[in-house]
């Protein structure tokens, strides 16, 4: 990286907050991918930690002027790469806007700087506006707001509320020219242009940088409860989901666990997993009511569709203790797996056809001789399923099982990832969901807003 650019870069923002040493830089240049598929990061960077718009603005500039890639980073939380630099870029960490602009109690929604965690976003709602909250939740709260839009963020409440694009409403950002345009905003019907802010959300960083987000809040019910039940296969399961719905009943979030990953989780974690009988899957129901009674009345109908439905078994948390011991329990699946595995998917198919793509998927597993265990979000049809290392290595065979599992989803409708994004670990399977003629638009919508190239290249699309 030339001297000279380190040196706009510090008259920029002052010395403090330019880093270009190994040791001071190093925990910028990985997320939170997997280590056997996350690309090799570039040493050559330099990180950057705006604290104004201006600065923001500016840093643009100087970067589309040049011709320096420049990688926007959020809390590091992702999983697909999008933020590893593979070239020798400008890390822009947006760490320092931090600042809780509005509630709008009225219109029920908040406004927010790119770097508010979701801790911090959560807890100010806890202690401040106690009635409304924030419900999406992709399940590390050390991810930023700007982030979680750039990433259309998802996880395990998508099934009552939706996912990312579902609660935001306006945003602030800084094109790659440092223009800086304010998208959308609190209405809540709004048909004039094209709608550019949704065309944002899930970019990933590769059209422009999130300065602010507004996101729509919700009534805080203050009852919540989880309750888990058994079943001798997948089918059950799912039909149960599909049945509880029909009934006018949307949880929060329904979980679905292999027995043997519920259990061994349960195990390492120093647990104990409220199934022991001859089920092979779980699934773990989380609901929220107003009142107590309702909770219970809601908790008891699940329990009884699911038990019409073939469920063996159903256990619901009569306390706060047991609640935390299902959840904890689902919430370190993914680090207890994560030494087993060399990748994690996260395919999606309509909800019909779970049933469809998780034979195929053991079909596919038996093709190589390996097994590929699995937990998912079952009422939003997005599944993760591991492929395994072999003796703690990758195996020859793990790229062709995954495109096997790619194309399996496909065929029912599905996508190759519903939550991760494409970033720069997907990117490659891109021709297999969609023809050259959308990718080149895809290409199209790149070179318009980013005709230089500098946001995060490598990722999506290349020009």
């Amino acid at each position: 990286m030339k001297q000279e650019l380190i040196d706009a870069l510090i008259g920029i923002s002052g010395k403090d907050y330019v880093f270009f040493a190994h040791e001071d830089i190093e925990g910028y240049l990985y997320d939170e991918t997997e280590e056997f598929v996350r690309p090799e990061a570039c040493q050559d960077c330099v990180v950057i930690r705006p604290g104004t718009y201006e600065e923001v603005s500016a840093i643009l500039k100087l970067c589309n002027e040049t011709k320096t890639p420049v990688i926007p980073r959020g809390g590091g939380t992702g999983a697909c790469g999008a933020a590893i630099p593979t070239v020798p870029s400008i890390i822009m960490s947006m760490e320092r806007f931090r600042e809780i602009l509005e509630v709008d109690e009225t219109n029920m929604m908040v406004t927010c700087q790119t770097g508010v965690t979701l801790a911090k976003l959560n807890e100010y709602l806890d202690e401040h506006v106690h009635a409304l909250y924030f419900p999406c939740h992709p399940g590390d709260e050390g991810a930023q707001m700007g982030g979680m839009a750039i990433e259309n963020a998802g996880g395990v409440r998508a099934v009552k509320h939706g996912i990312m694009r579902n609660y935001i409403k306006g945003m602030k950002v800084a094109l790659p020219s440092g223009q800086v345009v304010q998208l959308g905003g609190k209405l809540v019907k709004n048909n004039m242009g094209y709608d550019l802010m949704h065309l944002l959300i899930g970019s990933e960083g590769t059209l422009a940088v999130v300065l602010e987000v507004t996101l729509k809040l919700y009534p805080r019910l203050d009852y919540t409860g989880a309750l888990v039940c058994s079943f001798k296969n997948t089918e059950d399961a799912i039909e149960s989901v599909a049945a509880v719905q029909r009934q006018g009943i949307i949880p929060l979030a329904v979980e679905y666990m292999d027995r043997m990953i519920a259990v061994e989780t349960a195990e390492k974690i120093s647990k104990t997993w409220p199934m022991s009988d001859e089920g092979k899957v779980d699934l773990i129901y989380m609901v929220e009511e107003a009142t107590e009674d309702a909770l219970y009345e809601t908790a008891g109908t699940i329990a009884e569709t699911c038990e019409a439905h073939g469920a063996l078994n159903s256990v619901i948390a009569e306390n706060d203790k047991d609640q935390r011991n299902i959840l904890e329990v689902r919430s370190n699946i993914y680090e207890i797996f994560k030494p087993y595995f060399v990748d994690s998917l996260d395919t999606a198919v309509p909800m019909a056809h779970i049933g469809d793509l998780m034979r195929d998927i053991d079909t596919i597993a038996e093709k190589y001789h390996t097994t590929s265990p699995r937990v998912g979000h079952v009422a939003d049809g997005n599944f993760h399923n591991f492929i395994m290392l072999e003796d703690g290595k990758v195996p020859a065979w793990a790229d062709d099982m995954r495109k096997d599992i790619y194309e399996a989803a496909l065929k029912y409708g599905g996508t190759v990832t519903a939550e991760h994004g494409t970033g720069k670990t997907r990117k490659k399977y891109m021709d297999l969901q969609f023809s050259p003629e959308v990718i080149e638009i895809m290409k199209g919508i790149k070179r318009t807003f980013d005709p230089n190239g500098i946001l995060n290249p490598g990722v999506i699309v290349d020009l």
